[in-house]
């Protein structure tokens, strides 16, 4: 017999109809809802190669160095050319047929094919997702998916496993389960217990329609974490399920479209179907004995259970096959995000510069920019050419200036708005204007030109516009910064991953710890310095030592208290000498070429060691006070010796170097090149910042518009310096964090996650977003352990 039903099928029969088919016997024998179906048996397959006279060439094709990619490929094309081009005999295909027709009854059914090897679903290797899945078939290509079933067993990535694993190709049948579509409302997967501890927790994945979205990671789903015991949901994470696949009513094929406005921030299940489906997990799970990973589906409030296998990984740490994340990280780096994100950005430079709003009409925008910094707002342009017109900025107004400086921030928090001739979205006035909540618009090229002082503008740091007059005026509705305005969600959520938050200005504080990051991965000493409006030397000259040591303490203190216990790690001095030049005292700074390649960081700190001593001492001084949680980052470091001298410097103030957390920033290829000699110097993390990594592998200014387009932090040679350290400070137990604007892009969190830094750190209008996408690729790494 070329086919048997689901309901003749158990564990028994494993070596005839495979692993998924044995599993959907087992639960369908349990009287567990199973989708009825049938299987062409793995003798079926055999027989048809052998009597088609293919089997010999077809497994001498599979005699090849699986690390050869040229040779996986070649192999994969030669077997599915075998298969598909050999005639099944008109019996078999008669009763794959019958018994499909035998399902329909008045109408024709739609079925999914799915493989099912018999070396799959084992209790110790599991081989789930290599082999093919087809979706509402119907009888005319019925016979040709299950000969695509038969030649997916030579997938490349099934030939590879198979070889790590010990498996001979020749020993390896495959079946294919014919079972009855289920037309999903919604659906997604269940582990019966925690898929790295074991802990008796129930994960639920869930996102609307067909469960082919959630199992391809084509959607972020909901995320609900049950106690087994009590049936308690622990943790809800809602996504922003922006697609979902459906059956087509028409073509009967599956299409993805997108999730209608109203259901994308929707909870998915309600506590009656989480509870049935708990109840569920636990059935199977005690019927197995063993923890179990199960894909569900809800229909017409029905829960039917589509597959079920064992969860491989508890045993054991989770992990990726390394092979399968240097691909994925390759493929990343060369081709994929890379690429499009930097084709991402010069887009939306283009789109800024000249595109059009639809709606409200072109012919009262006066300027376009980058919109650096989200909201709508209106109000009275005064224009900042020098620093003492920033005491004309009230409450209110929209600070137009040239680019912002450190020393503007007093003003910059008065003002509802800022507009920069220059400068990007990594600027200081885009990452502050970030910070504060304020609208803000970068690189309009003219503003202090074109907008004159005392008009009405309304500012869109969505789209990057200004436009003449007020919103109102114009009925354009203002609205808060788009992060203020994001539904909360019930837990945050729970990564292995940390994600922290940047700061720049101690008045950040409140509003950065309330985002729920893990801590801060950045906080800038020269804001609190350079807000003072004189340089340190001039300011130590005029207050004194130990008010300048205050100023930072205060400073300091204030982040440090906010996020207590988490942990606060705050950079030493690094101010490039045209910024210290505009302040008072500045004319003593030397007059540099180029100041972001001068005498800056850690260089001028070992230079002018009498203003770091101080800095130094703000760090003791607060350690003394009981704040544990601070950790201090020396920035712009290119070798050991400038870790060396900065050690000596620290402990000449009565830092025990050894008792407290400190570390370095990683942002020139040196300190990179260097790191596994940095690391010898006793450091507890080495930190990433990639806005002047980028800069100095790739020789790009950012804030200049000629070349700024040139600007990839997902460039190949930035990328892959990055996992040149984290894969060395892992190896030698120091820890690895981000803190540049990249930390903020999906695609630089994918690649990091699966590098496996410690933490990222992003600025605070994008922790909610990057918690979420850290939660998103570990999972998915988890999945592609289990599977």
């Amino acid at each position: 017999m070329a086919v048997l039903w689901l309901d003749d099928v158990s564990a028994d029969d494993l070596e005839t109809v495979g692993g998924k088919a044995a599993s959907l016997g087992e639960l369908t024998g349990a009287g567990l809802p199973v989708p009825p179906g049938f299987v062409v048996t793995a003798g079926t397959y055999r027989t048809f190669i052998e009597e088609a006279g293919i089997d010999e060439e077809l497994f001498a094709a599979m005699e090849i160095d699986p690390e050869d990619s040229a040779e996986l490929k070649a192999a994969e094309e030669t077997a599915r050319e075998l298969i598909l081009g050999a005639d099944l005999p008109e019996s078999v295909a008669d009763e794959i047929l019958e018994a499909y027709r035998s399902m329909g009854g008045e109408e024709e059914a739609f079925v999914a094919v799915r493989s099912s090897a018999t070396a799959e679903d084992l209790p110790d290797a599991s081989f789930a997702g290599q082999q093919e899945t087809f979706l509402n078939v119907r009888e005319e290509v019925l016979v040709q998916r299950v000969k695509e079933c038969w030649a997916s067993l030579f997938s490349q990535r099934a030939i590879y496993y198979r070889q790590q694993k010990g498996f001979p190709h020749d020993e390896v049948d495959i079946a294919v389960v014919v079972q009855r579509m289920v037309d999903a409302d919604k659906s997604g997967v269940m582990f019966t217990s925690h898929p790295s501890t074991g802990e008796p927790r129930i994960i639920v994945e869930a996102a609307w329609g067909l469960g082919e979205a959630v199992v391809s990671g084509s959607v972020s789903p909901d995320n609900y974490v049950v106690d087994r015991e009590t049936a308690t949901v622990e943790e809800v994470t809602i996504a922003d399920k922006k697609v979902m696949m459906e059956k087509d009513p028409e073509t009967g094929e599956t299409v993805e479209r997108d999730v209608e406005e109203d259901r994308r921030e929707k909870r998915v299940l309600s506590d009656g179907e989480i509870e049935r489906l708990v109840e569920l997990g636990r059935l199977v799970e005690d019927h197995y004995d063993t923890p179990q990973d199960v894909e569900w589906a809800i229909y017409d409030g029905d829960v039917y259970m589509l597959q079920s296998r064992p969860i491989t990984t508890i045993s054991e740490p989770a992990g990726v096959d390394d092979r399968d994340r240097a691909g994925d990280v390759a493929e990343e780096a060369t081709g994929g995000p890379g690429s499009a994100g930097n084709a991402g950005s010069a887009g939306k430079t283009s789109e800024a510069a000249g595109a059009t709003d639809g709606g409200n009409g072109d012919d009262d925008v006066l300027l376009r920019g980058l919109g650096a910094s989200p909201g709508i707002v209106s109000g009275t342009v005064r224009v900042v050419t020098k620093l003492d017109h920033l005491d004309q900025v009230a409450e209110g107004d929209v600070i137009v200036t040239e680019m912002t400086m450190p020393d503007m921030v007093p003003a910059m928090k008065r003002a509802v708005g800022i507009v920069t001739d220059e400068g990007g979205m990594t600027s200081h006035a885009a990452i502050v204007s970030r910070e504060l909540g304020v609208p803000a618009v970068v690189g309009t090229g003219s503003a202090t030109r074109t907008l004159e002082d005392g008009m009405t503008v309304t500012i869109d740091g969505d789209k990057g516009t200004i436009r003449r007059g007020s919103a109102a005026e114009r009925g354009i509705e203002e609205h808060e910064p788009v992060e203020a305005m994001r539904p909360e969600t019930p837990v945050k959520p729970m990564t292995a991953t940390e994600v922290k938050v940047n700061v720049s200005i101690p008045e950040a504080a409140e509003r950065a710890a309330a985002t729920g990051a893990d801590g801060v991965g950045l906080l800038r000493i020269e804001h609190m310095v350079l807000s003072l409006g004189r340089t340190p030397a001039k300011y130590i000259a005029d207050e004194g030592a130990d008010a300048y040591v205050q100023e930072l303490v205060d400073g300091m203190r204030t982040v440090a208290e906010e996020f207590y216990p988490r942990p606060v790690r705050a950079r030493t001095l690094d101010a490039p000498t045209d910024e210290f030049r505009e302040l008072e005292g500045g004319e003593d700074e030397p007059a540099e070429h180029n100041p972001m390649l001068g005498w800056r960081g850690i260089r001028r700190s070992l230079d002018k060691t009498d203003v770091f001593e101080k800095e130094l001492r703000a760090f003791r001084e607060l350690w003394e006070m009981g704040y544990d949680n601070l950790e201090l980052m020396l920035p712009l470091v290119n070798d050991a010796e400038d870790v060396r001298r900065a050690k000596s410097i620290m402990r000449d103030v009565g830092i025990d170097v050894d008792k407290r957390r400190w570390g370095v920033m990683i942002e020139t290829p040196a300190s990179a090149l260097a790191i596994e000699d940095l690391a010898a110097e006793d450091i507890d993390f080495a930190s990433f910042g990639t806005n002047d990594l980028t800069q100095y592998t790739l020789a790009v200014d950012r804030n200049n518009s000629n070349v700024a387009g040139r600007f990839d932090e997902l460039h190949p040679a930035v990328l892959e310096l990055i996992a040149e350290v984290v894969g060395t400070c892992r190896e030698l137990d120091v820890d690895t964090s981000i803190c540049g604007q990249a930390a903020s892009k999906p695609a630089m969190v994918d690649f990091l996650v699966e590098e496996g830094i410690t933490s990222i750190s992003a600025n605070i209008d994008a922790v909610r977003d990057v918690q979420h996408e850290v939660k998103r690729t570990e999972q998915k790494l988890v999945l592609d352990s289990v599977r």
